[in-house]
């Protein structure tokens, strides 16, 4: 249902679409938020970049994708990620980035990156033309790149080294020339906020108010603590910024406990095969799961709503969806402190943070959650409460509401021009 459509809106949004055979694939999620787009304007552009690579599961065909969404238009650009490749492509692109960029009432970019960072030359060239553009992120790359030194190989240590802080300069460069700063979640707010002119807390997540945990589930959830080892879940990338190896280090230290729990780890990534060999090597295999992908986001709720604990060790400034996806199921956040983890608990108190880092308070919490269960069962009412104004839809109203409002066509002449060209010289020469 179309609600106050009004004027074209071009977006760049970084989830690759991937080609096989000479069709295009897209993720599905991907396709419910151009679908949230749509119901708010009158034509939608998304520009992503695409891979020639093997089509992750689940991704569908764009054609059927979009079967249903006349007013969407898809736009590809190369995925680009070597200084080379990139300025190749770039002289390739830019020309018609510019013509997506004219012909648009309402722009939206999201970035993240420096070489590959198409979001960031749909900026610039906004620039170049003097037209009002937002900024949306929802972790600050520079931070998690630097950061991967603790965890990356000796490449990612060197591409920390080298880019982290001309990506930091690049943000702040883009940020603080944009009309309009959207930034996903506190810890994302706090970052950018300071660089930007008008910065606005927003969210992005996929799950309507039909797959919020229904009150019959959560009774029946409620009913069974005590009786039942720990339920203990985490939904994500088996990435090192996830802090796979202090999750794993959590539940060795509960297993030294003598405390009954039963995990598991929702997701793929490089991670993966460590986390299974500690798992063998600590005698766990029969309370820790590590199925990988799933491709069914109906039984992943389905797990996190299972769950009596939601376990994070996250360790980089970001804003990450699975937060909020616990406690859409009444399933408490337990992990790192952090501002975006800390602002979804604020209102109820559905969680339990700790400093980063360490994982002996982590399982200390835990451990006295799964003896404690009257008050295991008020942190998971109170989860139930905070999840209660995160829809896909009311989300995406708020973000379509705050571009209509800020980046009027009326006034996108009246934006913050500047050499766009000249930035990205600056960046590639820092």
């Amino acid at each position: 249902m179309r609600s106050m459509a009004a004027g074209d809106l071009f977006i760049y949004a970084p989830v690759p679409v991937y080609r096989d055979a000479g069709t295009l694939y897209i993720e599905r999620q991907a396709v419910n938020g151009l679908r949230l787009w749509s119901q708010h304007f009158s034509r939608v552009t998304v520009l992503m970049p695409e891979k020639n690579h093997d089509v992750p599961k689940g991704w569908i065909p764009v054609d059927m994708a979009l079967a249903d969404l006349p007013a969407v238009r898809l736009e590809t650009v190369p995925s680009a990620f070597t200084p080379l490749q990139f300025l190749r492509a770039w002289r390739r692109e830019r020309r018609r980035i510019g013509a997506l960029v004219a012909e648009a009432s309402y722009l939206s970019f999201a970035i993240g990156g420096l070489f590959g960072d198409w979001g960031a030359v749909c900026a610039l060239e906004a620039l170049r033309q003097r037209k009002r553009f937002a900024i949306w992120t929802d972790r600050v790359e520079s931070d998690v790149l630097r950061k991967s030194r603790d965890w990356g190989d000796w490449k990612q240590r060197l591409k920390s080294r080298l880019y982290s802080r001309p990506m930091a300069w690049l943000e702040r460069a883009l940020i603080s020339r944009a009309a309009l700063g959207l930034f996903h979640g506190r810890e994302t707010f706090d970052s950018y906020a300071g660089f930007s002119p008008n910065p606005q807390l927003v969210h992005d997540i996929h799950i309507s108010g039909r797959d919020h945990i229904r009150t019959s589930a959560l009774q029946k959830k409620l009913s069974g603590l005590g009786a039942r080892p720990l339920r203990i879940v985490y939904a994500g990338r088996a990435e090192g910024m996830k802090g796979p190896g202090d999750w794993i280090s959590v539940l060795e230290r509960l297993a030294v406990l003598n405390i009954p729990f039963e995990a598991e780890w929702l997701g793929e990534g490089s991670c993966l095969a460590m986390m299974r060999n500690r798992v063998r090597r600590a005698g766990l295999e029969d309370q820790v799961r590590l199925p990988g992908f799933l491709e069914d986001h109906a039984e992943v709720r389905a797990r996190l709503q299972r769950a009596d604990v939601f376990l994070f060790c996250h360790k980089t400034a970001e804003s990450p969806r699975c937060l909020i996806e616990a406690l859409t199921g009444a399933t408490p956040i337990v992990g790192y402190e952090g501002g975006y983890a800390r602002d979804l608990i604020a209102g109820h108190g559905g969680g339990i943070l700790v400093p980063q880092g360490d994982t002996e308070r982590l399982a200390q919490t835990l451990s006295m959650l799964q003896g404690a269960p009257d008050t295991l069962a008020t942190l998971m009412q109170s989860a139930h409460l905070e999840a209660a104004p995160f829809t896909d839809e009311k989300v995406f109203a708020h973000r379509c509401d705050l571009i209509r409002r800020y980046l009027a066509p009326s006034a996108s002449r009246r934006g913050p021009g500047g050499p766009g060209g000249r930035i990205l010289r600056v960046v590639a020469e820092r």
